[in-house]
C-alpha cells in the first residue's frame, strides 16, 4: 500500500503572510531578515533594514534591545508592552513586542511587533461610531426644539430693523448673525442623524483628492503649497464620492488653518499598505489596505486633546464647533475604514485606511 505524500510547508510564504511586522535578529543584534509587514511599518526596504541593528531602530538602551538579549537564552517567549521605537528617518512609534529564541546555538531571535497606534485606533473607531450615534439622537431634538425658535428670533429682529435707526440696527444685525451661526451649527449636528449606510459604488480616491485639493487652493488654502504623491495602481474604494469629498475637504481645511501664513506645506499621499484589518460593519473582519495620508507643518494638536480629537465637541479652535473631525470619523467608519491622527508641533499626520472595491457576488441562477 502506497503511503500518502506530505505536502511540503512553504515557510517563506508563511513568513511574508504574517500580518504583524516580524524581524529575525542575529547573535550580534543585527537584523538578519524582515517580512513585508515590517518593510511597510518602517517604510524601509528589507535590503536596507537588514544592514541595521536593534540599536539603530530602537536605541542602544531601549527595552527592545534588553528584551532580545534576555530572550536569546530563554526557552520560552517573552513579551513587553508600550515599547518605543525610534528609527533615524521616522517618528517614535509605540509597539507591543514578543520575542522568542529560535536556536540557542546560533543565537537567532524572532521579534514580532504589534503597533499600538493601529490596535488602539481600531478600538477608538468603534467608540467614535457609538458617540456619533448618540449625537444623532440629540440632533433630532435640537432640530425641533431649537431651530424653530431661532427662525422666530431672526424674523423678529428683521421686523425691528424696519422701525429702528442706524445705531440700533447694529444690535438687530448682531441678533440675526448669531442666530444664523447657531443654525449652521445645528445643520452640522444634524449630519450625524443620517444613519443610512453610504451608497456603495467604486470611487477613484485620486479623483476625489484632486477635487478637494483644487477647491482648497481656490479658497481657504490659497497660502498653502501642496505636494501630492499618488500610487496610480490603487484599486477603487467602495463608497459615496460626495461624502468622501466632505471628509477630505474637512481635513484639508483643518490642515490649512493650522499652518503658518508663510511657508505653509500640506502633502497628500496614497499607498497600498496591506496587513491591517478591522471589524467589518456586517460582522467579521475586513482588510483596509488603501492608505491616504494628509500631512501639514502646522502647530499640531495640543497634547491634552490628541486622544479625544475625534470625539464630538472636542476642538482646539477658539471659534470651532468640535464636530468636523467627529463627522470625518463617522463617515470613514461608515465606509468600513478607520482614521487616526499623529501630531506634534510642526507636524500633524492624518491617516485614513479604506477597504478596496469588490464586485458584488451575483446570485446563482437555478434552472
Amino acid at each position: 500500500m502506497e503511503g500518502r505524500g506530505v505536502t511540503p510547508i512553504n515557510f517563506e510564504a508563511i513568513w511574508q503572510a504574517l500580518p504583524q511586522p516580524a524581524l529575525l535578529i542575529g547573535p550580534d543584534d543585527e537584523i538578519v531578515a524582515v517580512n513585508t509587514a515590517a518593510e511597510s511599518f518602517f517604510s524601509v526596504s528589507a535590503h536596507l533594514l537588514a544592514r541595521r541593528t536593534i540599536a539603530e531602530i530602537a536605541g542602544a538602551d531601549s527595552r527592545l534591545a534588553d528584551l532580545v538579549r534576555r530572550g536569546r537564552g530563554g526557552a520560552v517567549s517573552m513579551a513587553d508592552h508600550n515599547v518605543d521605537l525610534a528609527p533615524p528617518e521616522g517618528r517614535v512609534r509605540q509597539v507591543d513586542v514578543q520575542v522568542a529564541a529560535l536556536d540557542g546555538r546560533t543565537g537567532q531571535v524572532l521579534v514580532l511587533l504589534q503597533p499600538r497606534s493601529i490596535a488602539e485606533q481600531m478600538d477608538r473607531s468603534l467608540t467614535h461610531r457609538h458617540a456619533a450615534r448618540s449625537v444623532s439622537g440629540m440632533a433630532a431634538m435640537l432640530a425641533h426644539e431649537i431651530k424653530n425658535p431661532l427662525a422666530g428670533i431672526s424674523g423678529a429682529a428683521q421686523l425691528l430693523e424696519m422701525t429702528l435707526g442706524d445705531s440700533e440696527r447694529e444690535l438687530t444685525t448682531l441678533i440675526r448673525d448669531e442666530t444664523q451661526r447657531i443654525g449652521k451649527l445645528l445643520e452640522r449636528v444634524e449630519a450625524f442623524g443620517d444613519t443610512r449606510p453610504p451608497s456603495r459604488e467604486p470611487v477613484n480616491i485620486h479623483d476625489v483628492l484632486d477635487r478637494a485639493r483644487r477647491a482648497a487652493e481656490a479658497g481657504f488654502a490659497a497660502h498653502v503649497r501642496f505636494f501630492t504623491e499618488y500610487d496610480p495602481s490603487l484599486p477603487p474604494v467602495p463608497g459615496d464620492e460626495d461624502q468622501l469629498m466632505q471628509v477630505f475637504q474637512n481635513l484639508l481645511k483643518n490642515a490649512a488653518e493650522a499652518t503658518p501664513r508663510v511657508g505653509a506645506v500640506v502633502s497628500i499621499k496614497t499607498a497600498y499598505s496591506p496587513g491591517v484589518s478591522i471589524a467589518g460593519l456586517g460582522g467579521g473582519r475586513e482588510s483596509v489596505p488603501l492608505l491616504v495620508t494628509i500631512q501639514d507643518n502646522g502647530s499640531g494638536v495640543p497634547p491634552e486633546l490628541r486622544h479625544d480629537i475625534f470625539e464630538p465637541f472636542v476642538t482646539s479652535k477658539a471659534t470651532g464647533s468640535g464636530l468636523g473631525l467627529s463627522l470625518v470619523s463617522k463617515i470613514v467608519a461608515d465606509h468600513g475604514g478607520v482614521v487616526e491622527c499623529d501630531s506634534e508641533p510642526g507636524r500633524t499626520v492624518m491617516r485614513l485606511r479604506f477597504p478596496i472595491w469588490r464586485e458584488p457576488k451575483q446570485k446563482e441562477q437555478t434552472a
